[in-house]
């Protein structure tokens, strides 16, 4: 495994820990997501969303932490039974993604996808609803977020790299 998808790991791992600490947070106290987060309308956070929004930060991760874990999480491959077929091919057949990515884990593209709906979420929140101000409180997951995707993005290309390589070994 490269380091760049080492490091990756960790740093999956360590967003996955702060976040289930920030669950925590939320289900011991609901006056720190208004405190924190939605500091332009406080009032409008009430228990309910509060839990809501904790249930949906230990969603995203125990997701993160899961791909942390097993970044790889490949599909079987032929000789355990799984077939490659022509349709799974056509999917890809626009060449917007290597075929061998089809048989990498949907898992890191639903950890990628965690990290943006934080980044869609926290912008909307600012610059649509208007119930968050660009606080500490905001800036911090719009950082995490950020810098998340961008590491998701390069390791994708690891990925393929070493699902390209390893295909190369099997023929």
């Amino acid at each position: 495994m490269s380091r760049f998808l080492c490091v990756l790991r960790s740093w999956l791992l360590m967003v996955s820990v702060i976040a289930a600490g920030n669950t925590l947070q939320c289900f011991r106290d609901y006056s720190f997501v208004s405190e924190k987060l939605y500091t332009a309308s406080p009032g409008l956070v009430n228990g309910l969303q509060a839990r809501t929004f904790g249930i949906w930060t230990l969603l995203s991760s125990v997701v993160r932490c899961l791909c942390a874990l097993d970044i790889r999480n490949q599909t079987p491959d032929s000789d355990s039974g799984f077939q490659r077929t022509s349709k799974d091919a056509a999917l890809f057949s626009s060449q917007l993604l290597p075929v061998e990515l089809l048989y990498l884990t949907s898992l890191y593209y639903i950890t990628l996808f965690t990290f943006f709906m934080a980044l869609a979420h926290f912008l909307s929140e600012v610059f649509i609803y208007h119930t968050a101000a660009l606080t500490m409180g905001i800036m911090a997951p719009l950082m995490v977020a950020s810098f998340s995707i961008l590491g998701m993005l390069i390791g994708l290309q690891y990925l393929e790299v070493e699902a390209l390589s390893q295909n190369k070994k099997k023929n």
